[in-house]
């Protein structure tokens, strides 16, 4: 909803201060600028990207509608998960967790957080890394390794399609420049024209730029920024995840080792302390002790 209303907002300040200002928006709609300029980015984008790139920033844009995906619930819901999961552990052994992991969409405990069980990326995460604490002895630093390598390669991978719009964004006002030169060729090759005709040609002409310009800025460049923010926003869930796991591998009891995983969060959707403890204290299941 936030994409939208900032593209109106961008919309409605340029074009609405142009038309108060005494402009006609008439001339500003010019079909072959238009084609010059979105064509050769789109030409760019696909020249700069493999199929993969390509398949992944078209795959983005269903992402972008979620505004809210990783907020404040679905923090709590997390932290809440790995308290029971941990808890668990310690009351029945590592292998208490064995059949909620193996068969996910079957445990009633991840039932209780739809939004979790419903996440792939958090779901692989947190069963690839539980499996390997359950099959035997592992050494915190190694597993830290590992899962520091595993973010970091899913950073990068989710970075492709905001770097490949950041690019097309950057190349935008060049093109635009472009599509101006070529129009003020065509209006100083028609020399004979009258002086009110050649006004207008390059007055259609220094319309390329502007366009150029107002779509690197005004849109482009804005939601490659919003995948770069909603990027920060996954990678931050699997660091709750791994500074939760490490403390529990180091020994530390599964409330405190949810309290590691909170100071892991921003400050924007970090619950406090008694936030998270009564939410933990809530969705407790039945029959359990606390830890």
């Amino acid at each position: 909803m936030l994409i939208p209303l900032g593209f109106i907002i961008v919309t409605l300040s340029v074009f609405g201060g142009f038309t108060m200002a005494g402009g006609h928006l008439g001339p500003l709609y010019q079909p072959t600028e238009i084609l010059m300029i979105v064509g050769a980015a789109v030409g760019s984008f696909v020249a700069a990207n493999n199929g993969k790139a390509i398949k992944a920033t078209l795959r983005t844009a269903s992402s972008l509608k979620r505004t809210k995906k990783y907020d404040k619930e679905i923090y709590m819901q997390l932290m809440s998960l790995q308290y029971n999961l941990l808890s668990k552990m310690r009351r029945e052994g590592v292998l208490g967790v064995e059949k909620d992991i193996e068969n996910p969409t079957e445990s009633a405990l991840f039932s209780e957080y739809p939004r979790i069980a419903n996440d792939p990326m958090i779901m692989g995460f947190i069963t690839d890394y539980l499996r390997l604490m359950i099959s035997g002895s592992v050494d915190p630093m190694e597993l830290d390794e590992l899962m520091s390598h595993e973010i970091e390669a899913f950073e990068h991978e989710a970075h492709i399609p905001a770097d490949a719009l950041a690019k097309v964004g950057d190349g935008l006002p060049a093109f635009g420049i472009v599509a101006a030169v070529l129009g003020v060729v065509k209006a100083l090759a028609s020399a004979d024209a009258g002086a009110e005709e050649m006004g207008l040609m390059i007055a259609h002409a220094l319309v390329g730029t502007f366009l150029g310009i107002l779509l690197a800025y005004g849109f482009v460049n804005p939601v490659a920024s919003r995948i770069d923010r909603q990027v920060a926003e996954a990678v931050k869930m699997l660091q709750c995840i791994r500074v939760t796991l490490l403390a529990n591998l180091n020994g530390y009891a599964p409330q405190l080792a949810v309290e590691f995983g909170r100071k892991a969060l921003h400050t924007a959707e970090r619950p406090s302390f008694t936030e998270l403890e009564e939410h933990v204290r809530a969705a407790r299941p039945a029959g359990a002790k606390q830890t």
